[in-house]
C-alpha cells in the first residue's frame, strides 16, 4: 500500500479506537459500517496483528492496537499541526468554513446571521454540524466552534459574546390548566437526561424538583423548548430562548445558580486565515446585538 492509503488507514483505525464500535465510527467519518470493517480488516492483515477484541460490549484495543494508536495519534497531530499552519496563512476571503455549535444555536439564531454573513461574502460556503460536544479544532473538524460554556478548552483562542442567563418557562395553555404558580412541587417538569446529569441545569432541577414531577425527559435543550411550548410542563430554558417564545411565560426570575456564556472560538493556528477571520469579526457584531435577550433582560413584558 502507498503511504497515503496507509494514512486512510490509520484514520479509520483512529476512528474505530476513540468511538468504539464501527457503527459509530462510520457516522463520525460519514461513511458506512462495511468500509469501515474493510479497512480494519485491510490494516490487521498489513499489519500481521490482531488490533482490536471484538467484545459484545464493542471493540477494544489489544496491547498491540494500544501502541499503534500511540503512534497514530502523533502522526495525526503532526499532519493537523501542519495543516492548521499551511491553512492559517490563506488570506483569501473566499472557501469553505467548518463551523460546529449547539442546536439551539443552529436552529433559533445561526440562520439569519448566516444569511446577513454570506450577503456580505458570497465568496464563503458556510458548512454547519451540530454537536453537543465540542469537535475537534485542533484536528480540524471545524473550522470555528460556537458554544454554551463557562470554560472553553484552553488550547483554543477567541472571546464570550454573550452571557447565558436561565429561567423557568411555562406554555400559557399549561399555565392556565394547572394554575399559576411557583411552587416547583406543584407542577409537571420537562427535565434533560442521564447525558446532561453533570449541567448546572440538571444539578439546579434535582435539587429543585421532586422527581416524581419530571415526567418527561428529554436529550437536547431544543426538544424540551419545544416540549413546554407544547405544554407539556415546566422548563428550566435559556431566556434567549424562552423570552423569544411567544407560547411561553416566565414563571419567576432568573435562576441564579445556572448561567453560561456564548463563545466564539478557533485554533490559534487559524486565527489569521482570512475566511475565519471575516466570520469572527461579523458574527461578534452580530449575536452581541442579542444580548439584553441571552442574559435575560428584555422578558417582552411576560
Amino acid at each position: 500500500m502507498n503511504a497515503q492509503h496507509d494514512w486512510d488507514d490509520f484514520r479509520f483505525f483512529l476512528a474505530v479506537a476513540r468511538q468504539g464500535s464501527l457503527s459509530a465510527a462510520a457516522r463520525t467519518l460519514g461513511v458506512n459500517h462495511t468500509t469501515v470493517l474493510r479497512r480494519i480488516a485491510g490494516l490487521e492483515a498489513g499489519t500481521g496483528v490482531q488490533l482490536f477484541d471484538r467484545l459484545p460490549s464493542g471493540y477494544a484495543l489489544t496491547p498491540a492496537g494500544d501502541e499503534l494508536f500511540t503512534v497514530a495519534l502523533r502522526v495525526e497531530e503532526d499532519i493537523a499541526a501542519a495543516n492548521r499552519r499551511l491553512s492559517g496563512k490563506d488570506a483569501r476571503i473566499g472557501g469553505t468554513l467548518s463551523v460546529t455549535t449547539i442546536d439551539i444555536l443552529a436552529l433559533h439564531v445561526l440562520p439569519r446571521h448566516i444569511a446577513g454573513f454570506r450577503a456580505i461574502h458570497p465568496d464563503i460556503r458556510v458548512g454547519l454540524r451540530v454537536a453537543e460536544a465540542t469537535l475537534s479544532l485542533t484536528r480540524r473538524e471545524a473550522d470555528v466552534a460556537i458554544r454554551s460554556t463557562l470554560k472553553p478548552p484552553e488550547n483554543l483562542v477567541g472571546r464570550a459574546v454573550s452571557g447565558m442567563a436561565f429561567a423557568v418557562y411555562g406554555a400559557a395553555t399549561y399555565l392556565d390548566r394547572a394554575g399559576a404558580t411557583e411552587d416547583p412541587a406543584a407542577n409537571d417538569w420537562v427535565g434533560l437526561d442521564e447525558g446532561f446529569e453533570h449541567t448546572p441545569m440538571v444539578r439546579w432541577l434535582k435539587k429543585e424538583v421532586p422527581a416524581e414531577r419530571i415526567g418527561y425527559r428529554v436529550n437536547s435543550v431544543a426538544l424540551q423548548l419545544q416540549a413546554a411550548r407544547a405544554g407539556v410542563g415546566l422548563a428550566l430554558l435559556p431566556c434567549g430562548l424562552g423570552d423569544a417564545a411567544p407560547e411561553l411565560r416566565r414563571v419567576g426570575g432568573v435562576v441564579d445558580e445556572v448561567e453560561s456564556r456564548i463563545w466564539l472560538l478557533t485554533h490559534e493556528d487559524l486565527r489569521h486565515m482570512g475566511r475565519v477571520r471575516v466570520f469572527l469579526d461579523f458574527m461578534v457584531q452580530a449575536l452581541q446585538q442579542d444580548r439584553d435577550l441571552w442574559e435575560g433582560r428584555r422578558n417582552g413584558g411576560r
